[in-house]
């Protein structure tokens, strides 16, 4: 294994060599020239994402529907396409179906001619007779995959966040630095890392001197006290270095074979030349001045996450021509409202209504609809979140809820109003927001959502 480097910088010779000048950008060209093209994305997406509770029954997290039309894996492989990188592994497990389902629909459009691809990895037990035992070991067992590809570079993703960043910025910065791994990072209050975060402990330079699985008392960035960098699961490799390192961690039988919890701390306790990179340097979204990041991992984050979008100025820009987010776009009319009575009028407040839904004679308020949802009338519908191919019944009060795919809500059913009688049947979180579901309600539905 090969000692740790301690050199400075790339020079600028050195950059323009690689494809990438971080002082002399050439304007109209791909985030960092030549560079993405060097590179393989291979995105962890075959979590189960368990505090999301009933929602993940059926799919894994990368899978579940997020505002509108999307589900949470098209922000990273979004992110992949608008960067220029064109090479990209999709590494499933738990409940896969729906997202290879969802990636054969709507990701299909790269060109293989041109060496593009978005190519799914089911768990196969490809090299031992276990399925995945941790992050690292995901990528362990499909090395031979990457090999294949011969990429300068590896960039590992985690496919369950929501955000907007260029990777090429994140790649010329690992570059620039001459690092052999470099971990992608954001800002965060101290408190709210300690709840949710793994820590970064870093020097002046940014480079990496400790790490913290979700800390007690988190350390704050030099000269930025209350604040914390807390990883986002996103990490730039030298692939000759990673596949040393996954080949070495997977011979160690005391190794949980994750990134965060052994691989991090085993290269900085032995000096390899591990560095943060922060979303601040590349993130192509803001809201208030923070870049926008959202872990939509508890279904009070996932109802907020949605229900941000409805307001007049969103913190997260889906109108956005220059970032685009790409999905399957399914072929849908038009939403449609109808009738115009005093007590039965077909509209819309403060909300987001996606194709193919009918409002029929109830007026909703801060709401978000996926497609195909179908409103019958003299309902009232509130802050609520309804997934695809959802019908309500007349007269049905719905408030603060999220209601899963293909549900049938009876008429006159009442949900949000009381919550004693709502936790009889349905899960009411800690802030109030209902869950609901084909099962709770005692429907049968086709388990593919």
């Amino acid at each position: 294994m090969r000692k740790p480097k301690e050199s400075d910088v790339a020079t600028e010779q050195e950059c323009i060599h690689l494809g990438y000048c971080p002082y002399k950008e050439s304007p109209g060209g791909p985030p960092a020239g030549q560079l993405v093209r060097h590179t393989v994305a291979y995105v962890l997406a075959g979590g189960r994402g368990t505090r999301l509770g009933e929602l993940t029954d059926w799919r894994s997290k990368p899978a579940v529907p997020f505002g509108g039309k999307f589900r949470i894996v098209d922000f990273t492989l979004s992110n992949c396409v608008n960067s220029g990188i064109r090479r990209v592994v999709i590494a499933t497990q738990y409940k896969a179906q729906s997202l290879i389902r969802h990636i054969q629909r709507g990701w299909s459009f790269l060109d293989g001619r041109f060496n593009e691809f978005i190519e799914l990895v089911p768990a196969q037990q490809r090299v031992t007779a276990d399925w995945y035992k941790g992050t690292a070991d995901a990528v362990f067992q499909n090395l031979d995959l990457l090999r294949r590809q011969q990429p300068e570079y590896v960039l590992i993703l985690a496919g369950d966040h929501v955000y907007k960043m260029d990777y090429g910025k994140m790649l010329a910065e690992h570059v620039m630095r001459k690092a052999d791994m470099t971990v992608g990072c954001i800002e965060v209050p101290v408190a709210e890392a300690a709840r949710q975060l793994g820590v970064m402990s870093v020097d002046e330079d940014f480079r990496i001197v400790g790490f913290q699985e979700k800390p007690a008392e988190p350390r704050p960035i030099p000269g930025r006290d209350g604040l914390a960098l807390g990883s986002m699961g996103i990490y730039v490799f030298n692939a000759g270095f990673l596949y040393e390192q996954l080949i070495r961690d997977a011979d160690d039988r005391k190794s949980g074979h994750d990134f965060g919890h052994d691989l991090i701390p085993y290269l900085i306790e032995r000096g390899y030349r591990v560095y943060a990179h922060r979303l601040d340097d590349s993130c192509v979204q803001r809201a208030e001045g923070r870049p926008y990041w959202r872990d939509v991992g508890t279904v009070d984050a996932y109802w907020e996450a949605n229900l941000e979008l409805t307001r007049v100025s969103p913190a997260l820009d889906l109108y956005d021509q220059d970032w685009p987010i790409w999905t399957y776009q399914e072929q849908l009319p038009p939403a449609k409202f109808i009738f115009d009575d005093d007590d039965r009028r077909g509209a819309a407040i403060d909300s987001m209504v996606s194709g193919g839904c009918i409002i029929s004679g109830s007026t909703i308020r801060r709401t978000l609809l996926f497609s195909s949802v179908r409103i019958n009338s003299y309902c009232t519908i509130e802050d609520s979140v309804i997934l695809p191919q959802v019908e309500v019944g007349r007269h049905a009060v719905l408030k603060r809820v999220v209601v899963d795919k293909s549900c049938k809500i009876p008429p006159g059913l009442q949900v949000g109003v009381d919550p004693i009688e709502d936790r009889k049947r349905f899960h009411v979180t800690d802030k109030g927001v209902t869950l609901i579901t084909p099962e709770m309600l005692g429907q049968v539905v086709h388990h593919l959502r």
